[in-house]
Formats: C-alpha cells, sequence, structure tokens
C-alpha cells in the first residue's frame, strides 16, 4: 500500500488513527479448513464410514474397485458365468412371483461389468439396461447412483441394486430409485444385515428398518434370506401409485 508522505507529516496521534482507519477497511481474507463430507455419525441401524474428505475422494475409492484390472478380469471371465446363473435364478424367482415381467423396463444400478444384466435378459427381460460409475457397453451406462441424471422421472418398471452399502447419501440413493420408478413399480435390494460387506462400502446396515424409513413413496413387499455373494437378505418395495418424491433432481 502507498502512503502518501503528507500524512507522516501529521501529527502523531491524528496519523495512527488515520492508518489505523486505513487498515481496518482493507479485506481479510479467512482460510476455513475443509468440512469432512460424512463425519462419523451414528443413525439406529444404518452407520456411514468416516475418512472422506470430499465427494471426489469418496468417488475415487469406488473407482480403485470398479477400475482394478485383476477384479474386472475375473468380473469379465471366470467368474462371469457363475453369476449371471444365480442372478438369473434370482430373476427367475421374481417372475414367479409376480414382481418382474419379459415386458419389464428394467435397471440394475451399480452393474459392474454387467452380469445382472446379462441375467435378466437371458430370463426375458429384454429391455434391461445397467448403470456404474465406469461404463461397460452394451451391458452398462456410465452415471452415478446418488443421481441417475441420465433417467426421467417415472422411467422404469423394476430396478435391483446389491450395492447399497457403497452408498455414501443412503437417503439420496433412494430417492432416485423412487424418483425412477414408475407408479407400482418394483425395487429388489440384497443387502448384508449378518456380515459386514467389503471395505469399500461407504455404510453398515444392521437391519431393515433404516430402508422402510428412507423408501417413503413405497411399501415393503417381502424380506427373505439369501446367499448373494456375501450379501444375505433381499429386501423388496413397491413404489404407490400416486407418490410425489420428496427430492427432485436438482436436491441431489
Amino acid at each position: 500500500m502507498k502512503i502518501s508522505i503528507y500524512i507522516l507529516l501529521l501529527p502523531l496521534p491524528l496519523t495512527l488513527i488515520i492508518f489505523f482507519l486505513v487498515f481496518s477497511l482493507q479485506p481479510t481474507t479467512v482460510t476455513i479448513p475443509p468440512t469432512p463430507v460424512n463425519p462419523t455419525y451414528s443413525s439406529g441401524d444404518l452407520k456411514i464410514r468416516p475418512g472422506y474428505a470430499s465427494y471426489e475422494s469418496y468417488i475415487q475409492r469406488q473407482l480403485n474397485k470398479t477400475l482394478n484390472p485383476k477384479l474386472r478380469k475375473i468380473w469379465t471371465t471366470s467368474d462371469w458365468e457363475r453369476k449371471v446363473q444365480v442372478f438369473a435364478k434370482f430373476f427367475q424367482l421374481l417372475k414367479q412371483r409376480q414382481l418382474l415381467h419379459n415386458h419389464s423396463k428394467a435397471l440394475s444400478i451399480g452393474a459392474r461389468v454387467g452380469q445382472e444384466v446379462e441375467a435378466l435378459r437371458r430370463v426375458g427381460v429384454s429391455d434391461s439396461v445397467g448403470i456404474d460409475l465406469v461404463p461397460c457397453p452394451p451391458l452398462v451406462i456410465k452415471g452415478d447412483f446418488h443421481n441417475l441424471r441420465p433417467f426421467d422421472n417415472d422411467t422404469f418398471d423394476f430396478e435391483f441394486s446389491n450395492v447399497f452399502d457403497h452408498a455414501l447419501y443412503p437417503h439420496k440413493f433412494v430417492a432416485e430409485i423412487e424418483r425412477t420408478l414408475k407408479p407400482d413399480g418394483v425395487c429388489v435390494l440384497h443387502v448384508a444385515l449378518s456380515g459386514r460387506p467389503d471395505k469399500y462400502s461407504a455404510n453398515d446396515l444392521f437391519s431393515v428398518k433404516p430402508l422402510v424409513e428412507m423408501f417413503k413413496g413405497s411399501k415393503l413387499v417381502h424380506i427373505r434370506k439369501v446367499d448373494g455373494f456375501g450379501l444375505d437378505t433381499e429386501v423388496v418395495f413397491r413404489k404407490k401409485k400416486i407418490f410425489k418424491p420428496f427430492l427432485s433432481r436438482k436436491d441431489i
């Protein structure tokens, strides 16, 4: 800052007052430390795991698994047919219970390389697609399950996911399912209640109660035990025929 020499010639008390006024009017920069995106907290039977400084760091951790070359090779080779057959059995049973139909428009959320989508198509649900952070054409397109931006409201008749434990914001995960499901549409989740999911999980679920509370626009259809690659419980919801989502896309 340039101070006029004429100010320095003024009596000392007056000079100090002028200096004080000049400096007090200068803008002050305050550095605020970043707030963790998910501070540790406990909410009944659903706990969010701590440790993410930003949403970007959370995404990067998920990508560390999804892009792991060894895992992707296993998923697309030795693991492929085994998982497709297991998923096909799950979906065939859902068809028998009239929760899934050949004419259903279906979405698999967190589909990785698309075993679930392939299984849906094999049991006759041809209009099926998956979504994941990393696309795997032609079965899986790119997207974030916290914000299913590629899809409009009331798009799907059926949605399946076995990655609820990877949701950093479970309420947004659920809200996007309810937004994109058609009225009377069905959502099937495979979750772990007895054991803990893998190290990349972002939350831990200890009962179905938090799910029932979050699925505000849906009714619980059934709960049953399954053996789904480390996940032990199948929870099925049906979206109410008249439902106004409590979170719009712009809120996500």
